[in-house]
């Protein structure tokens, strides 16, 4: 098989993974909370345990009325969805989910080149706010890029810290040089990459910024139909994303207790699902947070947490060396 074929059916599987996986972890979401909260939740959508309900959301969002307001800059406002989303699946192409190969593309950057897609989708909440021209649109975009700015530094630098181990920005050499031992040396590291990740996605106790209660949902106050489902659809791509890469970077990725090269992919799968699950998990468990707690947890908690883990990693590195 060429290399050209070769590389367009990995392109097709990252597709498919993107447009499945996101509805997967949307759906269990539905299911998870109504038990956790102890409702029913949605039930009749398509029979069994109502596994239809997205489907029937989707077509529902599709039917609606795509408005545009009438002061809006038409082209920026149309291009929002799409900056928030399709970064997610650019990403994907640079995770690796197996042994050998089993990855859409390997970049030697390539964490570097994952974390920089992940701030440009940030830049949709922004586009779609300013393009509104409503005003409280434009301050929950202000509010999105005030967290961006404040969650973005502890995610990169806990990152660095993996890196740093490794010796290498390529995430599939990232896999191949981690060990067992590495949970508890990197264990603040990951804590501290999941939670900012967490507050980049603006998800719960993060979503101040998008609650409906605060600024009526934030940049997206103006948009319908299909365009504002594509801004759901980015958030559990996202989550999606999020996991993938905390299990790359801290848990090592396809290694798992048997059988990493034949079930490494399942291996991958697994994490990514079990850390979907917590991410639900903690939107069911903690409240809201303040704007000056958000801020607080940033700068006074995580960097300084993710600067320990940092000169911790250059010790134990100078040390093993």
């Amino acid at each position: 098989m060429s290399d050209l074929a070769i590389i367009a059916i990995k392109l097709v599987l990252v597709v498919v993974a993107f447009l499945v996986l996101p509805l997967v972890v949307g759906q269990v979401e539905h299911k998870a909370m109504a038990h956790m909260q102890g409702r029913l939740g949605p039930m009749y959508a398509g029979g069994f345990h109502g596994w239809a309900q997205l489907v029937a959301d989707g077509v529902k969002f599709a039917q609606k009325e795509d408005v545009v307001p009438a002061e809006a800059d038409r082209r920026i406002f149309s291009l929002a969805p799409a900056v928030a989303l399709i970064p997610y699946l650019v990403v994907l192409i640079v995770i690796p989910v197996g042994p050998h190969g089993q990855v859409g593309v390997s970049l030697d950057p390539g964490l570097f080149f994952a974390l920089a897609m992940i701030g440009v989708a940030v830049l949709g909440a922004l586009m779609a706010g300013w393009s509104s021209a409503n005003k409280y649109s434009l301050l929950g975009g202000m509010r999105v890029a005030a967290q961006l700015l404040s969650y973005e530094l502890p995610m990169v630098l806990a990152a660095s810290s993996v890196a740093m181990a490794a010796g290498t920005l390529n995430l599939s050499r990232i896999v191949d040089h981690w060990e067992w031992w590495w949970l508890p040396w990197q264990a603040i590291g990951g804590v501290v990459f999941f939670i900012a990740g967490l507050a980049e996605l603006r998800r719960p106790p993060f979503d101040m910024p998008v609650a409906d209660s605060e600024i009526i949902f934030g940049p997206y106050t103006e948009y319908t139909g299909l365009r504002f489902a594509f801004f759901l659809l980015a958030e559990y791509a996202g989550i999606v994303v999020l996991s993938a890469l905390t299990t790359v970077l801290f848990l090592g990725g396809w290694k798992g207790p048997v059988m990493n090269t034949e079930l490494g992919w399942l291996w991958t799968l697994i994490k990514v699902m079990i850390l979907a699950f917590v991410v639900i998990w903690l939107r069911v468990s903690y409240p809201r947070m303040r704007e000056d707690q958000l801020q607080k947890l940033a700068w006074a908690g995580l960097v300084p947490l993710a600067l320990a883990q940092l000169a911790l990693t250059g010790v134990i590195k100078l040390a093993i060396a």
